[in-house]
C-alpha cells in the first residue's frame, strides 16, 4: 500500500467558525500528515462571490503545489460571472476540476441554469463534482435518470457524485455500471456497513474516488474507513489514488 499516493478528492478551504474550521495552512497540513494523505483538492465555497474562493484555493496551491490541487468552485447565484469565472479559473489559475454546490441556489444541477458551466466542461473534458440529490428535490426524483440526461446532453464531462461511494444506492450503481463517465467519492459523517464494498462491488473499482470532506471530518477516519474494507489491496491503491490521478491527469 506504500507505492501509490493518497489523494483526497474532496477537501474544502475556508473559516466556518460555527465547526471550528479555520483556513490555517499549517493546521491543515498537519492533518493530512497525521491522516497520510499525500495530496488535496480544495474547493472553496464559504465565500458570498466565487472569485475570492477561488483566489485563496490558488493561493494554496501555488506555496504547496506537492501538497494541494485546485478545484474550481463556480456559483450559480451570478450567472452572468461563471463562464470569466471559468476562463479565469482553468486559465491563470490552473484549477483541475469544477465543484458545484447546488443548495445554494436551491435549484437542481440538472437545471437549465447550469449548462453554461456544463458546455465550458464539455468542451474540455473536465470533471464537475456535486452532490448527486438535494434536500430540495422532489421525492419522486431518480439520480439514475437525472445523470443519464446529464452524460446523454454533455458526453465529455467526467461527473463525480460526493458523498455517494459510501452508500448502498443500488440505483447509484448502476449509474455508475451504465456511464463510463460517472465517479462516486467516499466521504461522509456517516458510514453504513460494507458501503465502500458494495460501490467497489457493484459499482466499479475505477470509478470511486477517496475523499475526506476535510476539516469539515476527520481525515484520519475517512482514510481508515477505505483501508480496513473487505477489498482487494489493487482495489485500494485504486480508491485512495489511482483513480484520482489518471482522471485529473496528476503528476505525483
Amino acid at each position: 500500500m506504500q507505492d501509490i499516493p493518497v489523494v483526497d478528492f474532496h477537501a474544502h478551504l475556508g473559516n466556518w467558525g460555527r465547526f471550528g474550521m479555520l483556513d490555517t495552512p499549517e493546521l491543515f497540513l498537519s492533518c493530512m500528515d497525521n491522516a497520510g494523505i499525500d495530496l488535496a483538492c480544495l474547493n472553496c465555497i464559504f465565500y458570498g462571490d466565487s472569485y475570492r474562493g477561488n483566489d485563496r484555493v490558488a493561493e494554496y496551491v501555488r506555496k504547496w503545489p506537492k501538497r494541494f490541487a485546485g478545484a474550481a468552485f463556480i456559483s450559480a447565484n451570478y450567472p452572468e460571472e461563471m463562464v470569466p469565472e471559468l476562463e479565469r479559473c482553468f486559465g491563470p489559475l490552473g484549477m483541475k476540476f469544477i465543484k458545484i454546490y447546488p443548495h445554494y441556489v436551491r435549484v437542481s444541477h440538472d437545471d437549465p441554469l447550469y449548462f453554461p458551466i456544463y458546455e465550458f466542461a464539455n468542451e474540455r473534458g473536465l470533471a464537475i463534482m456535486s452532490h448527486a440529490t438535494h434536500y430540495f428535490d422532489p421525492p419522486s426524483v431518480s439520480v439514475y435518470k437525472r445523470y443519464e440526461n446529464l452524460v446523454k446532453r454533455f458526453p465529455k464531462i467526467n461527473w463525480v457524485m460526493a458523498h455517494a461511494g459510501g452508500g448502498t444506492s443500488s440505483e447509484v450503481m448502476r449509474a455508475v455500471r451504465d456511464f463510463p463517465t460517472i465517479y462516486v467519492e467516499t466521504c461522509s459523517s456517516g458510514l453504513r456497513n460494507g458501503g465502500i464494498e458494495y460501490a467497489v462491488k457493484n459499482g466499479r473499482a475505477d470509478r470511486v474516488l477517496f475523499g475526506t470532506d476535510m476539516p469539515l471530518l476527520d481525515a484520519a477516519q475517512q482514510l481508515a474507513k477505505v483501508i480496513v474494507c473487505q477489498i482487494t489491496d489493487e482495489e485500494k491503491k485504486m480508491v485512495l489514488g489511482g483513480n484520482a490521478i489518471r482522471l485529473l491527469n496528476l503528476k505525483l
